[in-house]
């Protein structure tokens, strides 16, 4: 009589392992679904309108600074390289050469931080006497001494005494959040900055940004190998009016198409130092994939920077630049650039091919699940 007995145990076993199997498929199909509501669609990753410049300066055309009422050249001098920490090492001389360039060329902004090195100091010594021909960027870093005691700082290192721009260089890790910003706010509202905002890496930020606080700017990382958070938050972005300065659009220097897959980088000032082997060749392949572009652009790092600078909620192009060759290049053959409808399509089919906003990661499905994408 062990046999009926055994039969049953069988059955209910089979009918418990298809119901397992039914809803893993049910979550995969749930999965799916969440993965293709974020799919990288052409429709939504072309600009809504053609940028309009509001000026032009010689070959520089210039854009709104947001709601600041400040004009900005749409490409700008990311200052980051000439502090001689993350780059290569640089020699003074050149990096002042490279900042008169820039400006001889039109252009009017530049960003930096006190952790960028020798940066601010170099600034400083470079805007003395020509203070009032550019809007200076500088962030909070969130060092021990604080934030106002960091500021004084930064203004005596800068020979100024207001920051145009004055930014958070992330978001607080930790809640409340609203007493660093009633802070930033006290700075403002004492003339010390003129303007304020936040540097930003994740569409929560963005959100949160929007939702939450009066800013006058953000910053984003922005590139054909890194097209979200911008992407995913543009229409929101241009209903905020916020000023929207782009970081990163050249990858480090992957964008430029000068690298090979063998690539190296020996110095130990460079960030890219640390990179392994593997990583630069993955991301050398993933470039190559958009050497199309050369034909509509007339060279890759043309191409690079005119992916951002078609879109209107952009304000203006961060350029890491360190010497005056590179300003040359820069702020004398970049600006103006702009991509075809047909190729900013094309882009959007090689990201979706790359994965290259992360989207259908695992990482990115779960966060979605729980709703904090």
């Amino acid at each position: 009589m062990a046999e009926p007995r055994i039969d049953l145990e069988r059955r209910a076993l089979i009918a418990g392992g298809a119901g397992i199997v039914l809803a893993a498929l049910g979550a995969a199909a749930l999965g799916w679904r969440y993965l293709r509501r974020t799919s990288y669609e052409v429709n939504a990753s072309l600009p809504a309108m053609p940028p309009e410049p509001i000026t032009r300066i010689g070959t520089m055309p210039y854009r709104r600074f947001g709601r600041t009422g400040l004009q900005v050249s749409e490409v700008s001098f990311g200052a980051w390289a000439i502090g001689g920490t993350a780059y290569g090492t640089v020699e003074r001389t050149e990096s002042l050469r490279a900042l008169a360039r820039a400006e001889e060329l039109g252009c009017n902004l530049v960003d930096t931080a006190m952790i960028y090195g020798d940066s601010e100091l170099v600034l400083g010594e470079f805007l003395r006497g020509r203070r009032n021909r550019w809007i200076v960027a500088t962030k909070y870093s969130y060092q021990p001494a604080g934030m106002t005691a960091t500021l004084e700082q930064q203004l005596r290192r800068l020979g100024t005494d207001v920051i145009d721009f004055y930014q958070l260089h992330w978001q607080p890790a930790q809640r409340p959040y609203e007493r660093v910003y009633e802070e930033l706010y006290r700075l403002k509202k004492a003339g010390k900055v003129r303007f304020v905002g936040l540097s930003l890496y994740s569409t929560r930020d963005i959100d949160y940004v929007i939702d939450q606080t009066t800013l006058d700017g953000v910053q984003v990382p922005f590139s054909l190998l890194d097209p979200d958070p911008f992407l995913l938050r543009m229409g929101r972005l241009r209903q905020s009016g916020l000023a929207v300065l782009i970081r990163s659009a050249l990858k480090e220097g992957f964008l430029t198409g000068k690298f090979r897959r063998d690539a190296s980088f020996p110095d130990p000032h460079d960030q890219r130092h640390s990179w392994s082997a593997a990583r630069i060749a993955a991301t050398v392949e993933a470039v190559e994939r958009f050497r199309f572009l050369e034909a509509d652009a007339g060279s890759m790092v043309r191409a690079a920077v005119a992916y951002p600078l078609s879109f209107p909620e952009v304000s203006t192009v961060l350029l890491g630049t360190k010497t005056a060759a590179q300003a040359e290049e820069d702020f004398g053959r970049i600006p103006g650039a702009r991509l075809s409808t047909a190729s900013l399509g094309r882009i959007a089919a090689v990201q979706d091919g790359l994965d290259a906003g992360h989207r259908r990661s695992i990482k990115a499905l779960v966060k979605r699940l729980l709703g904090r994408s």
